[in-house]
């Protein structure tokens, strides 16, 4: 065992030397050098765990996905979180949470409606929509591009049974207003924190307001382990629904690997079932397998420590953009309200009425000069293909006007601030949109 112990210390230890060596940056050339909106940040930390993990090769999760669960839960200030594969499946978990028939008159059911926006992406919508439930959609207000909270009463109706709504880039939705209108009339909240981990609400992490919160750990997001997302919540109750959808539907608690955690494993009654049948086999819900691999967690193990410092690096590359450019009339910048700590997802404009030029001209020299752009995800998203053969009024309403949503969906477009953006490439990004707008006016 000594042997082992001492062969596993030195691998870690060559792996760790081996990612100091390799990981110096590529020199930047100003206009040959590619500028990503986003990308993985990581260092000889995440290389060691993800080692260690291999070695250990459990796979499925394990110790790392109870340390990275805990410590998640933790910082975001919530009783629980559940590790799962993606952020797509978290907005599917925290979803089908609340349809849970253990929830009695406040459960949702297929027919009812939950209020969200149309500006986003398509996954905090997708798990409404494929439940049979009827999404609301409301407009977003012009100043910050996210759910504008003053046209939630006219999109209340009987059936309204919750709000689903993603803090916009990591631009935290009023959520004084919003937390109000969903206690006022006893609606559940989910908060698609995809964009957002490291966002406050006054000093409060967002995530942590809303009865289930979501993220994302996919490579662009604020912390990554490649593919993975997470639910977190502070109801035992709603945590123990979202545990079993999540693991098949078994009525089982137990880790895996772990057997007879309740020891009761052979003395239950379920069902019709036969007394005594095996309790790990026992499925009391329609469940899914949802979980994320412990080399993965590793990962995330390393970069939850960062977090903190990542969130700086955003806010940090943002305010450098905005200062350089805000005063440009062809403008409008994303704001956040006085209660919101940003943690910047990217940085986001609007074209003004003084721009002489479409979006499509601007993010096509933008791309041409090597500095990769993105639209607003899905813009408006019930204008997409996914929504033919979808009946206004019947599979989905829409709450008034979309207008700003169809203007952002028009002129908005975004670019990068992640962690990984240094002064050189900043400025280059500064120089290269200067040039382009005087340009554009000279002509």
């Amino acid at each position: 065992m000594d042997q082992i112990r001492e062969l596993r210390e030195r691998i870690l230890a060559e792996v760790a030397e081996y990612a100091g060596l390799t990981a110096r940056s590529a020199e930047f050339i100003p206009g040959r050098s590619r500028i990503h909106y986003a990308g993985r940040c990581f260092d000889a930390a995440e290389m060691v765990n993800l080692a260690d993990a291999a070695l250990e090769f459990w796979l499925t999760a394990g110790r790392f996905s109870a340390e990275f669960e805990s410590g998640l839960a933790r910082r975001i200030g919530a009783g629980h979180a559940l590790l799962v594969n993606s952020g797509s499946s978290a907005n599917l978990l925290a979803f089908m949470t609340l349809t849970d028939r253990s929830l009695g008159e406040r459960r949702i059911r297929r027919g009812d409606e939950v209020i969200t926006v149309a500006c986003g992406f398509p996954t905090t919508v997708a798990p409404i929509v494929q439940y049979g439930a009827v999404p609301v959609f409301v407009d977003v207000e012009p100043e910050g591009i996210n759910l504008d909270s003053a046209r939630l009463e006219a999109a209340l109706s009987p059936r309204t049974r919750a709000v689903i709504a993603a803090h916009t880039l990591g631009n935290p939705f009023d959520l004084d207003a919003v937390t109000a209108f969903c206690r006022k009339h006893g609606l559940w909240l989910i908060e698609d924190n995809c964009d957002a981990l490291g966002s406050r609400w006054r000093g409060r992490m967002t995530g942590s307001f809303g009865d289930i919160g979501t993220s994302s750990f996919y490579p662009p997001h604020h912390l990554t382990m490649g593919e993975g997302g997470a639910v977190y919540m502070s109801d035992p109750a709603l945590y123990r629904i979202a545990r079993s959808l999540r693991d098949w539907g078994r009525d089982c608690c137990c880790d895996p690997g772990q057997d007879n955690r309740c020891g009761r494993r052979f003395a239950g009654r379920f069902g019709t079932l036969p007394v005594g049948y095996d309790h790990k086999y026992v499925y009391s819900r329609f469940g899914y397998n949802l979980k994320a691999t412990d080399l993965q967690a590793a990962i995330g193990c390393a970069q939850l420590g960062k977090l903190d410092s990542f969130t700086e690096a955003r806010r940090r590359n943002r305010e450098t953009l905005v200062a350089a450019l805000e005063e440009n009339r062809e403008f409008a910048f994303m704001r956040a309200l006085p209660a919101a700590e940003p943690s910047w997802f990217g940085c986001f404009l609007h074209l003004t009425d003084a721009a002489r030029f479409t979006r499509n001209e601007f993010a096509e020299a933008l791309e041409a000069a090597g500095i990769q752009t993105r639209n607003l995800f899905a813009g408006n998203l019930v204008r997409h293909p996914c929504f033919e053969g979808l009946t206004e009024g019947r599979d989905y309403r829409v709450a008034g006007s979309l207008a700003v949503t169809d203007r952002m969906m028009e002129r908005g477009i975004w670019f990068g601030v992640y962690p990984g953006l240094d002064g050189a490439k900043l400025r280059y990004v500064i120089e290269t949109i200067r040039n382009y707008l005087q340009t554009r006016r000279n002509s």
